[in-house]
């Protein structure tokens, strides 16, 4: 591989350590834990990292299943970040291509998340061994973040300082293909609950002495409904109601609406958000209730740095797609035909370097990506044509074809580090181009700064599933050499 011996030697490390990744990868797959209850999954982790030397801080911002593992010392200092919670609902068996949960109505990944950690942690290895063996200066720094699904840990982290002294940060995600892109790439987004309170009283026999904090809930729904025809058509608003109350002949005297507002800018975003808290107001009126707010999370869009693309691009060139089986393709072709998508099956190429086209989705490091360059590793681990929290898209992820996958993202993301480390001018040049990317935007946060983490979240789903999930973890786990 071109670049050195440094980064040879890295990528040999990976290469030797296909084995506890893929382990990795599946142990964290069967976890299946949801955000802000990855116990299973960040200890893991937290464990292989210290175990191979790394300084770990556990509970950055309060969070539990969060931690920052560092490794080095002095600059150029280089974050690594990635997610690693499962999606509700949406057990699915690997290598099935058919409906078929592991656990009927338990969390499941149908993302790749699992993919993500195990890519960070292997990577992070090989770069660890690299400063080791050959005297690198610089400082590691490993981001575990929870809860990405809800958009929960990385404004948070950036509020409290965890990125002041980062140089550059690389984030992995999985996709269908080995690439990367520079320019704006996701949405911003608002996550809040609005909660109304009233007086209960017998549905029956009294119901006039009642305040509805369910009707205030369902109003301020149809509130904004009617608003939407009103909204740019780049918005998109969506909600459940995760509190109705207990029962039909009690009126609920506490309601709770959880909403999730993006646009394509924080200030739209912040509009949005603005707008919404009116239509609430006007619910609690018409009701006589009160409400509240509380946010549980805010992000900025995510932006990838030109700078920083150009250079994980170079070295995907240089190691290139994972040669697939023609049993993994069959796998590949039989979830497409079910799901209707076109039977392409997995890709052979490397993606060429371009420009991305903001989509409407979200991702918590958007945060990250306003305060210090940031480059994007995508690696081939799930099948084309299947949509995110479908089981479909579940089927690939413990297989042989998220292991290939995984194997070369944590390449990627090691060789793009260590170029990083061993060239200043690179780092200069990324700071210097995200400058005039970013221009005259100012980024203020979008979260409250008093806010707290919402440690509760998903905590009465995981205790509902986690004893039958336990009986399908596996036994062994992951030892890297």
């Amino acid at each position: 591989m071109d670049g050195g011996r440094e980064k040879k030697f890295a990528v040999e490390n990976i290469e030797r350590n296909s084995e506890p990744i893929a382990l990795l990868c599946d142990n964290i797959f069967y976890f299946a834990e949801l955000g802000m209850q990855e116990f299973e999954t960040s200890g893991l982790m937290m464990q292989i990292l210290e175990k191979a030397g790394f300084t770990i801080e556990r509970n950055p911002s309060g969070m539990p299943t969060g931690f920052v593992a560092s490794y080095g010392s002095g600059k150029p200092v280089i974050a690594l970040h990635t997610e690693f919670d499962a999606t509700p609902g949406c057990s699915q068996a690997p290598g099935v291509a058919e409906p078929t949960p592991i656990v009927d109505g338990a969390p499941g990944h149908t993302e790749g998340h699992n993919v993500n950690g195990a890519v960070m942690i292997g990577a992070a290895l090989a770069i660890k061994k690299t400063i080791d063996e050959f005297g690198v200066k610089g400082t590691l720094k490993v981001f575990g973040a929870p809860a990405e699904e809800q958009l929960v840990s990385r404004p948070y982290f950036v509020r409290d300082g965890y990125f002041k002294d980062v140089d550059v940060a690389l984030h992995d995600h999985i996709g269908k293909e080995l690439g990367t892109v520079y320019g704006l790439r996701q949405y911003a987004l608002i996550s809040a609950e609005f909660t109304f309170k009233g007086q209960s009283a017998h549905a029956a026999t009294a119901p006039w002495n009642a305040r509805d904090a369910l009707d205030a809930a369902v109003l301020m729904d149809i509130g904004w409904d009617k608003l939407r025809e009103h909204l740019e058509p780049t918005q998109r608003s969506h909600r459940v109601i995760t509190n109705g109350g207990d029962q039909p002949n009690v009126i609920p005297n506490r309601s709770t609406i959880w909403w999730f507002f993006r646009e394509a800018t924080a200030e739209k975003t912040r509009a949005l958000f603005e707008k919404a808290k009116r239509v609430a107001q006007g619910a609690a009126m018409m009701t006589e209730t009160s409400y509240d707010v509380n946010v549980l999370s805010a992000v900025w869009p995510t932006r990838a740095n030109r700078t920083l693309a150009e250079v994980i691009q170079r070295n995907i060139e240089e190691i290139g797609m994972p040669q697939w089986t023609e049993g993994e393709q069959k796998l590949v072709h039989e979830v497409q035909t079910k799901v209707k998508a076109k039977p392409t099956g997995m890709p052979t190429k490397v993606t060429p370097l371009k420009e991305c086209v903001q989509s409407v989705s979200a991702n918590d490091s958007g945060e990250v990506s306003w305060v210090v360059p940031t480059g994007l590793i995508s690696f081939p681990s799930n099948i084309p044509g299947v949509s995110y929290h479908h089981w479909s898209a579940g089927v690939s992820l413990a297989t042989s074809i998220a292991h290939k996958g995984a194997v070369a993202g944590a390449k990627a993301m090691a060789a793009s580090a260590i170029d990083l480390l061993l060239d200043p001018q690179i780092v200069a040049k990324a700071k210097e181009t995200f400058k005039q990317e970013i221009g005259d935007v100012e980024y203020r946060p979008l979260l409250p700064p008093d806010q707290k983490p919402p440690l509760d979240l998903n905590r009465d789903l995981m205790e509902r599933y986690r004893p039958k999930m336990r009986e399908h973890y596996l036994k062994e786990r992951p030892e890297f050499r």
